[in-house]
Parts: structure tokens; sequence; C-alpha cells
């Protein structure tokens, strides 16, 4: 019987979350890194028992780590971030010249093909790659030296690349999201870059169907269908079907269409999850009720899952990051929240069962299906 292995990133430290096929019984494994914030952990596709994380603290700066035994045991790696695309300066959102900063490493994305090849996300808004295992990092320097990178702005948690999207099909191209920014494509693998933000409608920017300075919180592909992205916006819940070249959106009866994650059903590329919140001054769940919305439609038609989850006085928040999905027969769907709950649904959302419930903040979720 396979098993799944849930990677978990909290404000203090990360946990590992192991089970059968039945995803019942988990044994609990953690802290690893006791007080730090592990803003990432992600798995290998190719070699499961690679694991790539994001240690940060604001008093130690970033380390990256790494595992070669599913995380049993870590080494530090990564400390070397080549810098040569960070120089120059953009406008800050009061207008005046800003250098662009390195604050922290958001997202890992290991590489489709290669468990030595890994992409980083960084604040400020940048995308680096390794190929040596984490050892040592190189800026793709052309998408910050995109010619509308000095009217990007920081969203509410800073300027992160937070989102890196590989598409199996077509090798050389990689999606990234950047808040604010938006949605940007590159076809020959990180080379050139293009926003790819046309139909998206933002109220709070000067312009508000700008071709940059969207915050988008999140995007989300199935891999046998790479040219249909769907996107968790500041506000909206939107779907391409041409590979980001334009919008639409699908948010339909959601009760609110702000919200930070939105995942794909591992088997059926038209089922999609979210988890509004009340708003963008208001992060936390409407009408106090812990409640995910599945669509089967690809969007329009939504169903609120409640069944095991708070209905009552719960007033937590979901991160962008903090939901994932498994590959077993029936799609397992994962979510951690900010008051340290971590819920598994083994039939694709139809019922929720919690896995932990007092772990510290949870910032991500990432699940790996072990043969």
């Amino acid at each position: 019987m396979s098993t799944v292995r849930v990677l978990v990133g909290t404000r203090k430290g990360a946990f590992i979350l192991t089970a059968d096929g039945k995803r019942e019984r988990w044994d609990v494994s953690g802290p690893h890194f006791g007080g730090w914030e592990m803003y990432h952990l992600k798995g290998s596709p190719v070699d499961p028992n690679r694991i790539y994380a994001s240690q940060s603290s604001s008093w130690f700066g970033q380390i990256i780590q790494r595992s070669n035994d599913g995380g049993k045991t870590w080494e530090a790696v990564g400390n070397k971030f080549a810098y040569e695309g960070a120089v120059g300066t953009h406008l800050w959102y009061d207008g005046t010249p800003r250098s662009w900063e390195f604050t922290r490493v958001w997202h890992l994305e290991p590489s489709l093909t290669d468990p030595d090849t890994v992409y980083a996300g960084i604040q400020d808004a940048a995308i680096y790659r390794s190929s040596d295992g984490g050892q040592t990092w190189q800026e793709l320097p052309g998408l910050r030296q995109h010619k509308s990178a000095p009217v990007w702005q920081p969203g509410a948690g800073g300027m992160c690349l937070h989102t890196i999207v590989l598409d199996k099909s077509h090798p050389d191209r990689i999606f990234v999201a950047i808040s604010a920014a938006g949605v940007f494509r590159s076809d020959d693998a990180g080379r050139t870059w293009q926003p790819m933000n046309r139909g998206l409608r933002s109220e709070q920017i000067a312009d508000p169907t700008a071709e940059v300075g969207h915050c988008v919180h999140r995007i989300a592909m199935h891999p046998s269908r790479p040219n249909v992205l769907f996107m968790q916006k500041h506000w909206d819940v939107m779907r391409s079907d041409d590979a980001g070249e334009s919008w639409k959106d699908v948010g339909g009866n959601l009760p609110t269409d702000f919200g930070f994650p939105i995942d794909v059903h591992a088997h059926e590329p038209e089922t999609i999850y979210v988890v509004p919140i009340k708003s963008d001054s208001e992060h936390y769940l409407p009408d106090g009720k812990l409640r995910v919305y599945r669509s089967r439609t690809g969007g329009h038609e939504w169903e609120a899952l409640t069944k095991g989850l708070p209905q009552s006085h719960c007033y937590v928040n979901v991160l962008r990051d903090a939901m994932a999905v498994d590959t077993l027969d029936p799609c397992g769907v994962y979510f951690g929240t900010s008051g340290g709950q971590v819920y598994v649904s083994p039939n694709s959302g139809d019922s929720w069962a919690p896995i932990v419930r007092d772990l510290p903040s949870v910032v991500s979720v990432e699940v790996q299906t072990l043969p």
C-alpha cells in the first residue's frame, strides 16, 4: 500500500506527518528547526527522499536545508545566492527609489526531472535556480530586469515571488506569481519573461486593468492540462484556458472571492478547491465557519465542504501555500490553518478530520505520495 508524507512549515518549526494509504492513523515528527520560521518545504518528484526547506529568521537570516532521507536528517546548504541580478533600484510604493533587497525564500520548487535542480522564489520578487542540490544559486535576472519592474509594489506580506509552476509538457516554460505585480511566464527556461495578466481587474491600483500591478495570491495547474490555470487573486477567483494569455472570473456563487490558496484535484482537472475568507482587512473565515469550497466544473458553481470542520466560533486563516493534494485514489486534500490545525480529507473533500490540532501557525503544506 502507498504511504503519504505531509510536509508542514510553521512559524516555529517544521513537522512531518506520515500515514498509510487509508490516511487515518498519523505519525507526527517534529518540530524540526524549532523556533525558526519554515516558509516552505517541498520534496523532489523524482527522488521523494530529497526534500528542500526554507528556514528563516529576522535575527539570523535565511538558510536552505536539504534532506536526502525523507526528513530524518538535514544539512544546511545554499547560503551562496549569487546577487548579480539584484543591482539597481525600483520605485517603492511611495514613489521613492529603493534598492532590491534579499529578505527571504518564500517558495521552493524542485525540478520535475532532476532532484539536484530546484528553483527558489525570493522576496524581493526574484527567481533563483540551483543545479547542484541547493549548494549554489544563480538568479534568473531577466525577471527583475523586466521593463515593468520599476512599478511593482509590495503586497501586505512584502514583494514576494511566492508561486512557481513548472510545465512538464513544455520543459522550458515557467510560470511565477508575484505580490503585487501579477503572473509572468517564461518560455525559454527563465531568460525572458512576459506578463500574463490580461483580464485581471484590481480596483486597488490606479489603472484597474494595467498590464502589471495585480496582487495574485496563488496559481495552480493540473499537469494533464498545462494550458489551463486557476488563480486566487486578492479579490476574484480566475481561470485561464490559454496558458495565462487571458483570464476570466469563475468566482460564481462563492460567499466571498477573497482568499489565498487554490488547488486542483489530482485526477479531475475540472475539480478545484479554495478557502474563502472575509476580506482583505479581515483575514478570517466568514460567519466563524471553516468551509472549503469545491467546484467540479472548473469554477462558477461551488459547494461548501463542511463535514468534520468546525462550523462555529472559528476565525482562522489558510495561507497561500497551505493547501495540497495527494495522488491516491480517492484523492486526498490537505490544508493547514493559522491556528495550528492540519486537516485531511481522504475522499476529495467529502469529509475532513484533523491530523494535528495545536501546531504553531501553519505557513505551508505539501504532500508526497510514496510508493
